[in-house]
């Protein structure tokens, strides 16, 4: 992957896009895979970056993974929740967050000595908010001083379980407890004040795992074991943004993606851009694998600011960087607020996002939450995708409404969760040197 990106203003998104697999679904279908036992299949699995670090280190583990033929299909051949094997050296996972935290549940349940380690991007984010919980539930972990990355795994005398109420939006913090749960002596309930996406509660059911879920509380009774299966991964609706926002701002645009994950946990980016205005049509709603997919069109769209609701921010927090995007390209105000988490993403993303923005001509300003931004015309120029992955790919799809050539550097990231982005968004219009 390049890490400067030149695109050329103009050009249309057209035609029909299949966008690789979900990245969220992905990583926990090998970690419930590994966990299981007998044969798991997943088809359709995204194999990023990031995905590929949680591949290398449950083999590290003595897992058996194996990709098929086809290159989107993994056979993951369980070892059982007592299976894992400690490894020789730290496990490196690169710039996954997920993978961090959600091995962290897994590995002090497992009663692993361990250390997880990534890298300079993932360092400087925070850690406590998953320590504090399996620390309470009795693992033993440290982070640094500053509550970060690298993470210390020593081998404890078993896990309790606990009541948690969330501090935090964090489907992450949720699913690293539930992991941690399935090896605790007593149940496990997390509370959450804001739904966060749902897909490890989802593939629990899909692998033998019982849930009582009541309001905002999900209890997980002990005793349980996970039991192989067949997961079939929708496309990515957090990689499906980039072409949402693109066919909405290019002109003459008009693109379908299809079979896209449209859980209604992960989905705000659609209602969002319905509120702005976009021409947007969701059909063939069907099931897949117990999540849901649709097929979606997009078409050029006069856009127009809105005041985004606070429900959606947690249901569209990795989209943001592409509805920036539209924002800018919209007329009239655009305002965000409630979206702190973004600052502790791959980047500072509101304020990445608002650098770039800047030299591109857009007036706007932030706030620690948030971020208001006057929609017109995008300029061109040189912007810094710091390393992250959705950064430098919402500024790539802004060429398409842009008075000039647009470039992006340190945009080597997007092979973290997107490898394909360029020649597929190539391939539908975008005008990338």
């Amino acid at each position: 992957m390049v890490s400067t990106l030149r695109v050329s203003n103009g050009g249309a998104f057209t035609g029909t896009v299949f966008v690789p697999g979900d990245k969220s679904i992905s990583h926990r279908a090998v970690m419930l895979g590994a966990l299981s036992e007998g044969l798991t299949r997943v088809t359709g699995c995204l194999l990023s970056e990031d995905v590929l670090c949680t591949i290398d280190a449950f083999r590290t583990l003595g897992v058996q993974i194996d990709q098929n033929i086809s290159a989107c299909e993994l056979l993951v051949h369980g070892v059982g929740l007592r299976g894992l094997k400690n490894p020789l050296e730290p496990i490196y996972v690169g710039n996954s967050g997920t993978s961090m935290r959600l091995m962290a549940g897994i590995f002090s349940g497992a009663g692993l000595s361990i250390t997880i380690t990534g890298d300079s991007s993932l360092s400087s984010r925070p850690m406590r908010r998953i320590c504090e919980p399996l620390l309470q539930m009795g693992a033993n972990l440290k982070t640094s001083s500053s509550g970060t990355a690298p993470l210390h795994i020593g081998e404890n005398s078993g896990l309790q379980g606990i009541t948690y109420m969330m501090p935090v939006a964090s489907a992450q913090v949720k699913s690293c407890i539930l992991l941690a749960g399935l090896y605790a002596d007593t149940p496990t309930k997390v509370i959450e004040c804001t739904p966060t996406r749902d897909h490890t509660e989802t593939m629990f059911k899909t692998f033998g795992v019982r849930l009582a879920l009541e309001g905002g509380a999900i209890t997980l009774p002990v005793g349980q074991k996970l039991t192989a299966c067949e997961v079939a991964v929708p496309a990515d609706i957090s990689s499906a943004a980039f072409f949402l926002v693109g066919g909405a701002i290019g002109l003459d645009s008009h693109i379908s993606l299809k079979a896209v994950g449209v859980n209604s946990t992960r989905s705000g980016i659609i209602k969002i851009l319905k509120m702005m205005n976009a021409r947007i049509d969701v059909s063939n709603v069907r099931m897949c694998g117990g999540e849901k997919v649709a097929d979606i069109t997009v078409a050029s769209s006069d856009l127009h600011g809105i005041e985004i609701p606070l429900d959606c921010v947690a249901t569209a927090i990795d989209e943001f960087p592409a509805i920036f995007i539209a924002a800018a390209c919209a007329k009239g105000v655009t305002v965000l607020r409630g979206g702190t988490e973004l600052r502790h993403k791959e980047s500072d993303r509101i304020e990445v996002m608002a650098s770039g923005l800047r030299k591109l001509g857009v007036e706007l300003e932030t706030y620690e939450d948030g971020i208001k931004i006057v929609g017109g015309r995008l300029g061109s120029g040189m912007v810094d995708a710091r390393g992250d992955h959705r950064v430098a790919m919402a500024f790539s799809i802004a060429a398409l409404n842009a008075t000039g050539k647009i470039a992006i550097s340190n945009a080597e990231g997007i092979a973290t969760s997107f490898p394909e982005f360029i020649s597929m968004a190539k391939s539908a219009g975008l005008r990338v040197e």
